[in-house]
């Protein structure tokens, strides 16, 4: 049929663009990096943490309320692959707090030589860490560890925060825990939190979890794992998006530690991981699909996503901090107040403490 070289050669030009249209309809995506797989080996001791802590965890309460030893605690997780770049501005949060309130637990990258906190309150914090990989569900396994450990630590963490090492306090611990506990009007979307207490105390609690249905590319995320690799577990329209950062009530602590069910659609690797941010899908999906309503659908942790680069958010700057800023992060139009806020450059410390007394923690 190709009797000559010429006609031999125009058969393979006419023939490239067709491969190139028909080849990924045909052949597999290239492997992501191995580093962005769950070993097994890390499945295994996950698994058996997860484990440890449902059984030692009551699935029935979700708070334990007693009027002699109202005392819930909030737990701060610390998810890092740096120094603690504001351990001093959260030693101040802490200080003068009395410590049956609170609990901190530290998830550090094991491969980056971390600087460790000099001051008592964040000695022995650290938990058994894995390695974490932007973009990659390692990030995931690392916050599923995190909640782990606190739930199987004290009975009586009754929220769990995860924050970074870019995160600051935005009020004192005092007004921190009085909203998360005490006040009846700090959810001021939901007209209900406002309802019954008891010692003091409201009986209606929600996680505070961004979970949005509809984002720019969404799409593009869902199937960055393959067009059906979701299903059919995980159908777009259960699919959700949110902020990494959340505050969960225990009983949604232990709903993402007893997840296998998704996880084993959200561990798989993204072929695409400019289109792939799993820690900023799998909770709200999960959490949307468990208990919509035990929700607010909104994050007490403030971030700019004006003048994004690569997936990050603003970063704050030094010559930025002010009084001016705090106040406006601040601002809410979903509670009283945010908590938290992120994201600040490592040199901002300095000036965050000039402000510390009689700005951040002067409600």
């Amino acid at each position: 049929m190709f009797s000559s070289p010429f006609v031999l050669t125009l058969s393979l030009l006419i023939s490239l663009p067709i491969l190139f249209l028909v080849a990924p309809r045909i052949l597999p995506p290239p492997p992501p990096p191995q580093s962005f797989h769950i070993s097994p080996s890390d499945e295994v001791d996950d698994i058996k943490l997860f484990n440890r802590a449902i059984s030692l965890s009551s699935p029935h309460s979700h708070f334990h309320l007693s009027s002699k030893n109202p005392s819930l605690k909030i737990a701060f997780l610390f998810l890092t692959n740096s120094d603690l770049h504001f351990s001093s501005l959260w030693d101040q949060f802490f200080s003068n707090t009395p410590s049956n309130l609170f609990n901190i637990y530290i998830h550090a990258d094991p491969s980056v030589n971390l600087t460790r906190p000099l001051s008592p309150l964040f000695i022995n914090k650290f938990i058994s860490s894995k390695r974490t990989f932007r973009s990659s569900p390692t990030l995931i396994s690392a916050t599923r560890r995190l909640l782990a450990t606190a739930l199987l630590d004290d009975p009586s963490n009754a929220y769990f925060a995860l924050l970074s090492q870019h995160c600051i306090p935005l009020h004192s611990f005092s007004y921190t825990y009085k909203s998360l506990f005490l006040s009846p009007t700090f959810d001021s979307q939901d007209p209900e939190s406002s309802s019954s207490t008891r010692f003091g105390l409201r009986l209606k609690y929600k996680s505070f979890v961004e979970i949005l249905s509809h984002a720019p590319k969404l799409w593009k995320r869902y199937t960055s794992r393959g067009r059906y690799a979701m299903m059919p577990e995980i159908p777009f329209e259960a699919f959700r998006v949110g902020s990494q950062f959340f505050t969960l009530t225990r009983r949604h602590a232990l709903v993402v530690v007893k997840d296998r069910t998704l996880w084993q659609k959200f561990k798989i690797p993204c072929y695409r991981d400019d289109e792939c941010y799993p820690e900023e899908h799998y909770f709200p999906t999960l959490l949307s699909m468990a208990d919509p309503d035990g929700c607010t659908k909104y994050t007490l942790t403030r971030v700019n996503w004006t003048g994004t680069v690569n997936g990050h958010p603003y970063t704050y700057r030094p010559t930025e901090v002010s009084p001016e800023l705090i106040l406006r992060l601040r601002k809410s139009n979903h509670s009283e107040s945010y908590l938290f806020a992120r994201k600040f450059t490592p040199d901002c410390l300095e000036p965050l403490m000039r402000i510390a007394k009689s700005v951040i923690f002067r409600d």
